[in-house]
């Protein structure tokens, strides 16, 4: 009888779960639960009452795409919705499999179907990994029901799976498990006379079992791995106990990978709270997210930009030397290079940060550049215009009207004419910071010309732009 986590063998049939455990296994292959009870975390999808959960347990679903960081869960989730709806359990890899695995898989469905009465769930691995054409061979297979496919991707299926598919099926979002949920995957691994190391006196300390939970980060495989490596590579003292404390404990999982992709949602969802965090005034979430992005290898000058673009977006005239700050620190972090550049990108993320804030410069050019596309094109003034077209037209015999009039020469440097029709008003100053002086003056100027048409006043709003989500 093949055994439940054999990788050989694409077909599980459903093995006995009260039989032998290969102990050859990894201890997070031995571990992996074998009912719902069992399983670890994500109760916002498998709790009592909820949606995956009622349709596991009534067996009313017919294709599942689970998507979430790996140790989480997903290939586990898999074999026991198949084990408890007492279907066939096909495992195929977006990496390796091919067109001609699908279709074979397709067509030993159909003929246990048609012998047996028996579904087939079919498990795609990394299903992202397959193109669009292979994804597209998926479809009629899904729609008639041959198979129950449940696919697991630890990237956001809305950009990399085929929209058809998606929309076929039920999309879940599996999470990073908790610490307490972490805890109680060691615990169970300790108790465990079969599968784990129940029939071993291995006494942990509560520290060190914080430890492998916390520097683990959601992710239950790395947690047992360790645990593992902490069980087999530590004496039994003289009293045949094994004990694990925060030194073995550090020395079997010694340095905390954080999740993070380049070009995937931990990647825009990091900058995003970075960039949120910078615009809500709060410089140590600024830093927490930073730190975060530097630990993880991200391109510097990809956060260098976006410091540059929130200085003018966030800050804007409240404070313009947030934008001269900000494009220093892109030029000396490219030039000095890390470790070194984590300060001067701290010193520039910190200033925006705490600077004073107002969107009114990013809302007056939105503004305005919403009545260039969508209004009439306004006419230039006579007077603001060339002195060789003022000439031509002169010439073919039409009044220039009122001549330009020096902006230097009048008092204050007051504005002696205006230099755009209808009144219209793009940019409203705030009072914050030294866009409070600018809102003075703005008043005392614009009052010299007839007051700006309400409908064309700018509403202050949210921005939201660019990679900034």
């Amino acid at each position: 009888m093949p055994d439940l986590f054999a990788a050989a063998d694409p077909t599980d049939d459903k093995p006995d779960p009260a039989g032998p455990v290969d102990q050859a296994l990894p201890l997070a292959a031995r571990m992996r639960p074998r009912t719902l009870a069992e399983y670890a975390g994500q109760q916002h999808i498998l709790g009592e009452g909820r949606l995956l959960r009622r349709a596991i347990e009534s067996d009313r679903f017919s294709s599942l795409i689970f998507y979430g960081p790996p140790g989480t869960g997903k290939t586990t989730l898999a074999h026991l919705i198949a084990r408890t709806t007492d279907a066939r359990f096909v495992n195929l890899s977006g990496v390796e499999s091919t067109v001609a695995d699908m279709r074979r898989a397709v067509a030993e469905a159909d003929t246990h179907r048609r012998l047996n009465d028996r579904s087939t769930v079919l498990f795609i691995d990394e299903i992202h990994r397959f193109n669009k054409a292979q994804q597209d061979v998926l479809l009629p297979h899904v729609e008639r029901g041959a198979v129950r496919l449940i696919g697991a991707t630890t990237h956001n299926p809305l950009f990399y799976v085929n929209a058809p598919l998606v929309s076929r099926s039920q999309v879940f979002q599996l999470e990073p498990l908790s610490i307490d949920d972490l805890g109680r995957v060691i615990d169970a691994a300790l108790t465990d006379p079969e599968r784990g190391y129940g029939r071993r006196t291995v006494a942990i300390d509560d520290d060190a079992r914080r430890h492998l939970a916390t520097v683990a980060d959601g992710d239950a495989r790395k947690c047992l791995t360790a645990l593992e490596l902490a069980v087999t590579t530590t004496p039994p003292g003289a009293d045949g106990r094994i004990v694990i404390d925060r030194g073995v404990a550090e020395e079997s999982i010694q340095q905390k990978f954080v999740v993070y992709d380049r070009d995937g949602d931990q990647h825009y969802d990091t900058i995003s709270a970075f960039i949120k965090s910078m615009r809500a005034s709060d410089p140590d979430a600024t830093a927490y997210w930073l730190a975060k992005m530097l630990h993880a290898g991200e391109d510097i000058r990809f956060i260098a930009r976006r410091i540059v673009i929130a200085a003018s977006e966030d800050v804007g005239l409240a404070d313009s030397n947030a934008l001269r700050v900000a494009v220093a620190a892109h030029q000396a972090a490219e030039f000095i290079g890390l470790p070194e550049a984590r300060i001067i990108l701290s010193h520039a993320a910190l200033y925006v940060a705490t600077a004073p804030k107002s969107n009114r410069a990013y809302l007056a050019i939105d503004k305005a550049l919403a009545d260039v596309r969508g209004g009439r094109t306004l006419a230039i003034p006579e007077y603001l215009r060339t002195k060789a077209n003022r000439k031509i037209r002169r010439e073919s015999g039409i009044d220039p009207g009122e001549t330009y009039q020096y902006a230097h020469d009048a008092g204050e440097h007051e504005p002696p004419q205006a230099c755009l029709p209808e009144g219209r008003v793009y940019y409203e100053p705030t009072d914050h910071g030294l866009e409070a002086r600018i809102a003075e003056r703005l008043q005392r100027l614009r009052a010299r010309f007839d007051p700006p048409s309400s409908s064309h006043a700018p509403r202050a709003g949210k921005g939201g732009g660019g990679e900034s989500g």
